[in-house]
């Protein structure tokens, strides 16, 4: 029977059948030979204008994991051409935020923050750059206020444990109704160095359970342990090395039963 149904099965809701061949250096995972439009194509099922604009490159460079193309497409592209506030954490040399300046917009009010002071170099020329770190408060609040607003965040920053909650709880809640989170290279949980591995504490899978028990407080009587998240989050997305977060109005759950007998 399992056999019959698997050959009725499209092939690629079947699963992966490549060999994983898991390593701790990232630097093993990159993709140096051949076409990179093409393999993005073939093994993610994605075309459009953001890979477009990916693979014919930007003034400054942009790294980014073939993977992630397809799901940033999938939260932003309903901002596309709307005069909406975007944030990412994170410029290093520059090439992402071009990227989001040819995806979004003229419209699209972007900012980046960098604690390195050589990104400001970069400030005005796709979008505005401002220095300090992503846990500092005081910081966050100044940028956002300037900003006019928040709509989306993408946390490109640091990736280490203590930063990526910090700066979560201090910028989710600003977010506005619809608003979009977005953390990524969350593979970093997992390595000692970001304050994360696989048995840690702090490892942001653990921080993320809670949240979910956070989300289903309706249904136990323990202590809320994210109320800044969860207090305002309508739903989580987890992807490999990605957690979106989506900004909405969190109210009591009902049910019915409805029967129309006529």
């Amino acid at each position: 029977m399992i056999e019959k149904l698997l050959s009725i099965i499209p092939r690629n809701s079947k699963g992966s059948n490549a060999v994983r061949l898991r390593s701790h250096h990232l630097g093993s995972y990159a993709f140096n030979d051949g076409d990179v439009r093409k393999q993005i194509i073939d093994d993610h099922n994605f075309d459009g204008d953001l890979l477009n604009i990916f693979t014919n490159g930007c003034k400054h460079p942009v790294h980014k994991w073939h993977h992630y193309l397809p799901i940033y497409d999938k939260y932003f592209r309903e901002f596309r051409d709307t005069p909406f506030r975007f944030l990412e954490i994170g410029v290093s040399q520059g090439g992402s935020i071009d990227m989001w300046r040819e995806y979004f917009g003229d419209q699209a009010i972007i900012y980046g923050i960098d604690i390195n002071e050589n990104c400001a170099s970069l400030n005005g020329q796709s979008g505005q750059i401002r220095i300090g770190s992503q846990s500092d408060e005081s910081f966050l609040l100044k940028v956002v206020e300037e900003m006019g607003g928040l709509d989306v965040v993408l946390d490109d920053g640091s990736h280490k444990m203590k930063d990526i909650t910090a700066t979560l709880e201090i910028l989710f809640p600003l977010l506005n109704e619809r608003g979009v989170y977005m953390i990524e290279d969350l593979h970093t949980s997992y390595l000692r160095k970001f304050g994360g591995g696989y048995w840690g504490k702090r490892n942001f899978f653990n921080y993320l359970r809670n949240v979910f028990d956070d989300v289903h407080s309706w249904y136990h009587y323990a202590p809320i342990k994210h109320p800044k998240v969860s207090d305002y989050c309508s739903s989580i997305h987890i992807y490999d090395s990605i957690c979106v977060f989506e900004r909405g109005k969190v109210v009591q759950p009902k049910h019915s039963v409805i029967q129309n007998s006529t």
